[in-house]
């Protein structure tokens, strides 16, 4: 597996790399946001948000507008508001400095897992008028097809596996952003009002309050 580590810190990124090079990882390092952009496209970035030329979320948006990779962001920014934006930019999950080897190799193959599950998904989901095609991440409503971003995307289709069936924010967040973290699930929030939006109909996400959310069984 091809890790792409971007961080500027050689204190940091030195052990790091040799820490996953000994877990059998192919590792290429960059230390600003301008080379990490030029690089070959890696199974998975690791993203450092401090880079002494670009700004990591900006860095990790470019990213996501290009491609699917899964984007860990390592970052000593520990705040919620951090991880919120973060996520909501296209992370796939958010480990806070300093951190184990162990728990990162951990959701480094967590991520690839489930890029893998994506990718390799060839089953179609229909729900009254909407139509998913999870092979070519696509979604028709009726005869018209939606925009989604990849997040929006991973969203319904979560919901749309069983429709009816109330699922929680945080098996959401487990699932769709591949995180464990318990803070805030406004990040959530900020996605389903947008794929409502798209929908044209909020009744079809419906938020059973206190508990979840459940894609309505038409």
């Amino acid at each position: 597996m091809k890790i792409l580590v971007v961080e500027d810190e050689a204190a940091i990124a030195e052990p790091l790399c040799e820490g996953l090079r000994r877990e059998g990882f192919s590792v290429t390092h960059v230390d600003t946001g301008a080379a990490a952009l030029a690089a070959p496209l890696p199974d998975v970035v690791l993203l450092d948000l401090r880079l002494p030329d670009l700004d990591g979320y900006e860095v990790c948006r470019e990213l996501r507008a290009r491609s699917e990779v899964p984007i860990i962001v390592v970052t000593a920014r520990g705040e919620e508001i951090d991880r919120v934006v973060g996520l909501e930019l296209g992370a796939d999950d958010y480990v806070v400095k300093p951190f184990g080897l162990r728990e990162l190799v951990a959701r480094i193959r967590a991520v690839s897992r489930r890029a893998g599950r994506r990718a390799n998904d060839g089953e179609a989901l229909d729900v009254g008028d909407l139509h998913l095609d999870l092979r070519g991440r696509r979604v028709q409503l009726a005869d018209r097809e939606l925009q989604l971003t990849v997040k929006e995307y991973d969203l319904l289709a979560l919901l749309a596996r069983d429709p009816g069936a109330v699922v929680t924010k945080q098996r959401i967040l487990n699932e769709v952003w591949n995180t464990s973290w318990y803070g805030s699930s406004k990040t959530v929030d900020v996605h389903v009002a947008s794929l409502r939006k798209k929908l044209g109909d909020p009744t079809l996400i419906e938020t059973v309050r206190g508990v979840g959310l459940r894609l309505r069984d038409a």
